[in-house]
């Protein structure tokens, strides 16, 4: 089979063996938003059409191709939800050479009853923990997910806009003129920011204390991006402990990105592990094996 995690800004490939094993990877920058309408069949077949000539016969697609800026619109299947669900819902699109469906997102309320929704995240995370007792997963991103898992199913979840937060002010706000936003990661700086999200006066505070640190020369641009980082996920991190954690947290994402989340959990005392590779395809592969 061909499993394709298809976000806003990349598509990922993968040929899966029938146990389950990765056989090949691709990579384009061929995400949902970078698709004419109409486009979607021509880039498949653009990025796995060889694969499907050599006799793969399914593609199963999870992520933003389901959303309104992609394929078709596939509902959004409410928590808790599990791989049996994700089957059952899955919606055939048509395709010439191949039997290609697209999996739903989530869908939850948070406890003041906000909607919550996910994309390509409930794919990862089922690949990653699946069989596990309660379990919280966090995947960093521009808007990163903190979801319960329990029973093999995800129970709930809530969602953070830091990445998305983080290039906005280091980027548009007057934090962006007392920092080099092209440094490389300081450890001190992160750290510090960290630490200063740990201490009361609320995020909006903090963030002007950093303009004000900068003017009384007590911190340098090239520390400032990190220390807004290290701020921006320390708050993350603190809301996430407020609704419950089920440690040892497990991280899933770009190594960069999750080290940092892990120096942040390590920060607050909480244990954390990383996923295997391949969360995304893994769950794609135990999704197609309940299809019917």
């Amino acid at each position: 089979m061909i499993g394709i995690d298809w976000g806003t800004t990349r598509l990922r490939a993968y040929r899966l063996a029938p146990d389950g094993a990765v056989l090949a990877r691709r990579e384009t920058p061929r995400g949902v938003l970078g698709i004419e309408p109409g486009g979607f069949p021509d880039t498949v077949r653009a990025t796995v059409g060889d694969w499907i000539a050599e006799g793969e016969s399914l593609v199963l697609i999870c992520g933003m191709a389901g959303s309104r800026l992609g394929w078709v619109d596939t509902p959004y299947l409410p928590c808790p939800a599990s791989l049996d669900g994700l089957a059952a819902a899955a919606v055939a699109v048509p395709f010439d050479g191949a039997v290609v469906r697209i999996v739903p997102g989530l869908s939850c309320r948070d406890r003041h009853g906000v909607p919550e929704v996910m994309r390509g995240e409930e794919t990862q995370m089922l690949g990653a923990a699946l069989g596990e007792d309660a379990t919280t997963i966090c995947l960093p991103g521009s808007h990163s997910k903190w979801a319960s898992m329990a029973g093999g199913e995800v129970t709930g979840f809530t969602t953070h806009l830091t990445g998305e937060a983080f290039a906005a002010l280091s980027g548009h706000t007057i934090l962006g003129r007392m920092m080099d936003a092209a440094a490389p990661h300081h450890p001190g700086g992160f750290a510090r920011g960290v630490a200063r999200a740990r201490q009361g006066g609320g995020l909006l505070h903090h963030l002007f204390g950093l303009r004000a640190t900068s003017l009384f020369n007590e911190i340098g641009e090239a520390e400032a991006a990190s220390f807004l980082s290290g701020l921006l996920i320390g708050h993350e991190v603190a809301a996430a402990l407020e609704e419950g954690v089920a440690p040892p947290v497990i991280l899933i994402g770009a190594e960069m990105l999750t080290a940092h989340y892990g120096t942040a959990l390590d920060a607050f005392g909480v244990p954390h592990r990383s996923a295997a590779p391949d969360a995304a395809a893994q769950g794609l592969y135990r999704i197609a094996q309940r299809l019917a």
